[in-house]
């Protein structure tokens, strides 16, 4: 369901927006770096990081990925959290985006608690 406009966004290094639903119920949206594996949406988090909580306890989301060049083209994916990927795994992904978005070969920033990879699944897409 994922669309060639929103792969290339994404494999060209646009910055995505995550919407989560907060214990509350309000809405937490964070700009967040984003992946594909063709089929869903990667976002890479720490486990302790309130997003991931929100997903936890909801595991709905919404991710808006606006074109750099173009701030009124954006596509926006509506989903359900389908997987989490723990370990290595997501240690390597958050290195691989760092090289994507920084062009830095490891992740710089301090690692407070481990990464997870939360795999979205399109539900709803809206582009404009």
């Amino acid at each position: 369901m994922l669309t060639e406009k929103i792969k290339g966004l994404i494999e060209g290094g646009a910055i995505g927006m995550l919407a989560t639903v907060l214990p509350s119920g309000l809405v937490q949206n964070q700009p967040v770096w984003v992946d594909t594996d063709g089929e869903h949406i990667l976002v890479n988090t720490e486990i302790e990081r309130r997003k991931y909580k929100n997903i936890q306890a909801n595991p709905i989301a919404t991710v808006t990925v606006m074109d750099p060049d173009n701030h009124w083209s954006w596509t926006e994916v509506r989903g359900k959290v389908v997987e989490t990927v723990h370990g290595q795994d997501a240690r390597d992904h958050i290195d691989k985006l760092a090289k994507r978005y920084l062009g830095k070969d490891d992740y710089p920033n301090p690692i407070a608690s481990p990464r997870v990879i939360v795999k979205i699944a399109p539900q709803q897409l809206y582009e404009r």
